[in-house]
Protein backbone atom coordinates (compact mmCIF):
# COMPACT_ATOMS: atom_id res chain seq x y z
CA UNK A 1 0.00 0.00 0.00
CA UNK A 2 2.57 2.12 0.37
CA UNK A 3 4.00 2.51 -2.76
CA UNK A 4 0.45 3.35 -4.12
CA UNK A 5 0.05 6.22 -1.54
CA UNK A 6 3.41 7.70 -2.96
CA UNK A 7 2.90 6.91 -6.49
CA UNK A 8 -0.58 8.65 -5.99
CA UNK A 9 0.65 11.72 -3.91
CA UNK A 10 3.45 12.18 -6.74
CA UNK A 11 1.00 12.15 -9.27
CA UNK A 12 -1.21 14.46 -7.65
CA UNK A 13 2.05 17.19 -7.09
CA UNK A 14 3.30 16.48 -10.67
CA UNK A 15 -0.26 17.91 -11.51
CA UNK A 16 -0.57 20.67 -9.40
CA UNK A 17 2.66 21.93 -10.82
CA UNK A 18 1.08 21.44 -13.99
CA UNK A 19 -1.26 23.43 -13.51
CA UNK A 20 0.49 26.33 -11.60
CA UNK A 21 3.62 26.49 -14.77
CA UNK A 22 0.39 26.48 -17.66
CA UNK A 23 0.46 29.88 -19.23
CA UNK A 24 -2.10 32.39 -18.12
CA UNK A 25 -4.03 34.15 -21.39
CA UNK A 26 -2.17 37.44 -22.86
CA UNK A 27 -5.03 39.64 -22.44
CA UNK A 28 -7.47 40.17 -19.72
CA UNK A 29 -11.23 38.68 -20.93
CA UNK A 30 -13.10 42.09 -22.33
CA UNK A 31 -14.96 43.49 -20.12
CA UNK A 32 -18.78 44.50 -21.32
CA UNK A 33 -19.22 47.99 -22.35
CA UNK A 34 -21.35 50.31 -19.98
CA UNK A 35 -23.46 53.56 -21.32
CA UNK A 36 -23.00 56.61 -18.85
CA UNK A 37 -26.18 56.93 -19.68
CA UNK A 38 -27.36 53.59 -18.26
CA UNK A 39 -25.73 54.46 -15.02
CA UNK A 40 -28.66 55.65 -12.54
CA UNK A 41 -27.25 57.10 -9.07
CA UNK A 42 -28.70 57.09 -5.70
CA UNK A 43 -29.14 60.72 -5.95
CA UNK A 44 -32.25 63.01 -5.27
CA UNK A 45 -33.75 64.15 -8.36
CA UNK A 46 -32.40 67.84 -9.09
CA UNK A 47 -35.89 69.01 -10.32
CA UNK A 48 -36.97 68.55 -7.17
CA UNK A 49 -35.76 70.14 -5.03
CA UNK A 50 -37.39 71.92 -2.41
CA UNK A 51 -34.23 74.48 -1.41
CA UNK A 52 -35.20 77.91 0.06
CA UNK A 53 -33.26 80.83 -1.89
CA UNK A 54 -30.72 82.61 0.20
CA UNK A 55 -32.44 85.73 1.75
CA UNK A 56 -30.42 89.06 1.19
CA UNK A 57 -29.52 89.76 4.29
CA UNK A 58 -31.64 92.41 6.42
CA UNK A 59 -29.31 95.51 7.45
CA UNK A 60 -31.00 97.85 10.14
CA UNK A 61 -30.62 102.03 10.34
CA UNK A 62 -28.62 101.04 13.02
CA UNK A 63 -25.93 99.11 10.99
CA UNK A 64 -26.25 101.37 7.66
CA UNK A 65 -25.10 104.14 9.96
CA UNK A 66 -22.10 102.72 11.09
CA UNK A 67 -21.72 102.04 7.57
CA UNK A 68 -22.05 105.58 6.83
CA UNK A 69 -19.67 106.69 10.21
CA UNK A 70 -17.23 104.47 8.48
CA UNK A 71 -17.04 105.69 4.86
CA UNK A 72 -16.60 109.49 6.58
CA UNK A 73 -20.15 110.62 6.17
CA UNK A 74 -21.00 111.89 9.48
CA UNK A 75 -24.38 114.23 9.34
CA UNK A 76 -25.67 110.80 7.05
CA UNK A 77 -24.76 107.92 9.64
CA UNK A 78 -26.79 110.34 12.58
CA UNK A 79 -29.51 110.85 10.13
CA UNK A 80 -29.43 106.83 10.27
CA UNK A 81 -29.09 106.97 13.80
CA UNK A 82 -32.08 108.92 13.91
CA UNK A 83 -34.68 106.69 11.91
CA UNK A 84 -33.27 103.57 13.55
CA UNK A 85 -34.58 105.27 16.77
CA UNK A 86 -37.94 106.30 15.42
CA UNK A 87 -38.46 102.90 13.89
CA UNK A 88 -37.88 100.69 16.57
CA UNK A 89 -39.87 100.77 19.71
CA UNK A 90 -37.31 99.31 22.37
CA UNK A 91 -35.51 100.90 25.34
CA UNK A 92 -32.01 98.94 24.03
CA UNK A 93 -32.73 100.62 20.02
CA UNK A 94 -33.52 104.09 21.92
CA UNK A 95 -30.04 103.46 23.91
CA UNK A 96 -27.96 102.43 21.15
CA UNK A 97 -29.27 105.41 18.53
CA UNK A 98 -28.81 107.90 21.43
CA UNK A 99 -25.25 106.20 22.09
CA UNK A 100 -24.14 106.08 18.10
CA UNK A 101 -25.07 109.70 17.90
CA UNK A 102 -23.20 110.49 20.62
CA UNK A 103 -20.25 108.75 20.10
CA UNK A 104 -20.47 110.83 16.67
CA UNK A 105 -20.44 114.16 18.42
CA UNK A 106 -17.64 112.87 20.34
CA UNK A 107 -15.28 112.48 17.43
CA UNK A 108 -13.00 115.38 17.45
CA UNK A 109 -12.13 115.04 13.26
CA UNK A 110 -15.52 114.88 12.52
CA UNK A 111 -17.76 117.77 11.15
CA UNK A 112 -20.41 117.20 14.51
CA UNK A 113 -17.51 117.44 16.69
CA UNK A 114 -19.18 118.78 20.07
CA UNK A 115 -17.14 117.57 23.28
CA UNK A 116 -19.78 118.91 25.73
CA UNK A 117 -23.09 117.18 24.25
CA UNK A 118 -21.10 113.90 23.82
CA UNK A 119 -20.52 114.01 27.33
CA UNK A 120 -23.61 115.28 28.58
CA UNK A 121 -25.38 112.31 26.57
CA UNK A 122 -22.92 110.01 27.76
CA UNK A 123 -23.12 110.55 31.31
CA UNK A 124 -27.24 110.64 31.02
CA UNK A 125 -27.11 107.06 29.22
CA UNK A 126 -24.52 105.65 31.67
CA UNK A 127 -27.06 105.80 34.61
CA UNK A 128 -29.47 103.46 32.69
CA UNK A 129 -28.96 99.75 33.09
CA UNK A 130 -27.43 99.17 29.78
CA UNK A 131 -25.71 95.62 31.08
CA UNK A 132 -29.06 94.12 30.96
CA UNK A 133 -29.23 94.99 26.93
CA UNK A 134 -28.81 92.60 24.21
CA UNK A 135 -26.16 95.58 22.43
CA UNK A 136 -24.95 95.36 18.51
CA UNK A 137 -21.75 94.76 18.42
CA UNK A 138 -20.82 98.11 16.97
CA UNK A 139 -22.78 99.51 19.82
CA UNK A 140 -20.92 98.06 22.26
CA UNK A 141 -17.72 99.24 21.00
CA UNK A 142 -18.89 102.93 20.56
CA UNK A 143 -19.90 102.58 24.22
CA UNK A 144 -15.97 101.72 24.98
CA UNK A 145 -14.52 104.41 23.03
CA UNK A 146 -17.06 106.59 24.94
CA UNK A 147 -15.66 105.91 28.12
CA UNK A 148 -12.25 106.28 27.06
CA UNK A 149 -13.25 109.98 26.08
CA UNK A 150 -15.10 110.31 28.98
CA UNK A 151 -11.99 109.71 30.89
CA UNK A 152 -9.95 111.53 28.34
CA UNK A 153 -11.95 114.62 28.83
CA UNK A 154 -11.50 114.16 32.93
CA UNK A 155 -7.90 113.59 32.40
CA UNK A 156 -7.70 116.81 30.01
CA UNK A 157 -9.80 118.91 32.95
CA UNK A 158 -7.72 117.86 35.77
CA UNK A 159 -4.55 118.32 34.08
CA UNK A 160 -5.45 122.12 32.95
CA UNK A 161 -6.38 122.84 36.90
CA UNK A 162 -3.04 121.48 37.88
CA UNK A 163 -1.40 123.54 34.95
CA UNK A 164 -3.43 126.99 36.36
CA UNK A 165 -2.47 126.35 39.31
CA UNK A 166 1.33 125.95 38.83
CA UNK A 167 0.82 128.93 36.65
CA UNK A 168 -0.16 130.69 39.27
CA UNK A 169 2.17 129.14 41.63
CA UNK A 170 4.73 130.55 39.34
CA UNK A 171 3.37 133.83 38.86
CA UNK A 172 3.56 134.39 42.66
CA UNK A 173 7.12 133.10 43.01
CA UNK A 174 8.32 135.18 40.30
CA UNK A 175 6.37 138.19 42.04
CA UNK A 176 8.17 137.26 45.12
CA UNK A 177 11.62 137.42 43.56
CA UNK A 178 11.25 140.53 41.84
CA UNK A 179 10.53 142.30 45.06
CA UNK A 180 13.25 140.56 46.83
CA UNK A 181 15.41 141.54 44.21
CA UNK A 182 13.91 145.54 44.64
CA UNK A 183 15.07 144.94 48.38
CA UNK A 184 18.43 143.92 47.91
CA UNK A 185 19.12 145.67 45.30
CA UNK A 186 17.16 149.25 46.83
CA UNK A 187 19.27 148.50 49.96
CA UNK A 188 22.58 147.84 48.44
CA UNK A 189 21.61 151.02 46.49
CA UNK A 190 20.79 153.30 49.61
CA UNK A 191 24.20 151.70 51.45
CA UNK A 192 26.48 153.29 48.89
Amino acid sequence: MAPTFRALTAAFTAGLLLQACAQAPEEPPASPQIDPADITLNLPDQQACDCLAEEPVSVSFLEKGYIELANGNHSEAVEYFNRYNRTETSRTADWEAELAIAFVRSLATGPLFDADAARKSYRDLRTENWQSMELHVQTQLARQALENFLGAEQQRRELRAQNKQLQDDLAKREEALKRLRELTLGRTGSAQ
